[in-house]
């Protein structure tokens, strides 16, 4: 376990089956809990949820607590407690409790990785180790607050994650599909139901919106960003940068800044 006065401390625990916590009254900060591995449960109005791999829960100041592992299980999970001060209120919700399940495992590691900054950088009390944590922290609670905006199928998400990270690289419809456990078929139904784009659409518009951001703010030539986005073909650029933005590229260059 890290604390800190500032109100901030965090930890990681892997607990066996006789490991339980109860707090009536509650405590006066927030709590955030992200399993790991194994299975824990929380008790809340009367209620059990279990707390499997991925699941993300959030408990507000002065909610009673009742947390422990599962019978005949262990559970690993990372936790921070944090005072509201630490981030901005449109972030923190209005429930008392919030569980949610992150199935998408691209997000799953992204979280564990903010959690992990958080230990590190609480260790190493290096320079500005307190903002750096915020940061992590704050990080975490804006994926809570994208994911119960978005409510999207993990594989379809894990597609976005995917064709995102391999912008710039030839992406076959068969090779996202494997990925995600569905036929080329079904994961072109389901994404274009999902997202109301096709893959290449989608693909395509996320490459033009790289393009405006280069040709906007790095001085680089379009047929230079054209390759840099992952375009093969000059031609094919212009005419999806004029599908997606209504110009093409020279006359989006030539705008009056």
């Amino acid at each position: 376990m890290i604390l800190d006065a500032n109100g901030l401390f965090a930890g990681h625990y892997i607990e066996s089956d006789s490991y339980v916590t109860k707090r009536p009254q509650g405590r006066d900060d927030w709590l955030l809990i992200f399993t790991l591995e194994g299975a824990g449960y929380v008790n809340y109005l009367g209620a059990e949820h279990v707390c499997k791999k991925g699941v993300l829960l959030l408990i507000a100041p002065g909610t009673p607590q009742h947390y422990g592992t599962l019978t005949n299980h262990t559970w690993q999970f990372v936790w921070a407690h944090f005072p509201h001060t630490l981030s901005e209120t449109n972030l923190l919700p209005q429930e008392d409790q919030i569980f949610l399940t992150i199935e998408n495992e691209s997000l799953q590691e992204r979280i564990y990785s903010a959690f992990a900054r958080i230990l590190a950088d609480s260790r190493e009390r290096g320079e500005y180790w307190f903002e750096l944590c915020c940061s992590s922290l704050r990080e975490i609670l804006l994926i809570m607050a994208q994911k119960n905006i978005r409510k999207m199928d993990p594989r379809i998400e894990e597609v976005l994650h995917l064709l995102s990270g391999q912008m710039r690289e030839q992406i076959r419809l068969e090779d996202l599909a494997q990925t995600v456990g569905l036929s080329p078929s079904r994961l072109s139904h389901l994404f274009k139901e999902s997202t109301g784009y096709s893959i290449i659409d989608t693909l395509n518009r996320m490459r033009i919106q790289q393009a405006v951001m280069m040709l906007a703010h790095t001085g680089r030539s379009a047929s230079d960003v054209c390759y840099d986005v992952g375009f093969q073909n000059y031609n094919h650029f212009t005419n999806q940068f004029r599908k997606w933005q209504g110009m093409t590229p020279s006359m989006f260059m030539k705008r009056p800044r």
